[in-house]
């Protein structure tokens, strides 16, 4: 049955594999709490590791071994100042995934917030 507040359905134009293969890894890359998190603080500000640490509450090996794989991802991009490399998001479009993702879940009882992590498991 189709959705009563949606028009009639229309052809979507496949994208070819290797896209939708990316949009997977890219999708996985961000699929780890502590990465999510990282993105949010990333949206808000440039960042260097100890800072991630400081507001996670995470220790610094294991914010480093994710930024590796979010940087591998290209989600994120250091830039060394000095002793310090400062993490920034490459694009506002992939925060938008996140904060769009912790958004529905905060809405409320569709089934997925009854079994949601808290901030200990990050």
């Amino acid at each position: 049955m189709h959705s009563p507040t949606r028009g009639a359905a229309q052809p979507v134009p496949n994208k070819p594999a290797h896209t939708l293969s990316a949009a997977g890894d890219l999708l996985r890359a961000l699929a780890a709490p502590v990465r999510i998190a990282i993105v949010l603080q990333l949206r808000e500000a440039d960042r260097c590791v100890h800072e991630l640490v400081e507001a996670l509450g995470v220790a610094q090996p294991l914010i480093s071994q994710h930024l590796r794989v979010l940087k591998a991802a290209g989600v994120v991009h250091g830039e060394r100042h000095g002793r310090e490399v400062v993490y920034r998001l490459v694009d506002e479009h992939l925060a938008h995934i996140v904060v769009d993702a912790v958004a529905h879940v905060d809405e409320g009882p569709r089934g997925i917030n009854s079994g949601a992590l808290g901030t200990e498991e990050l």
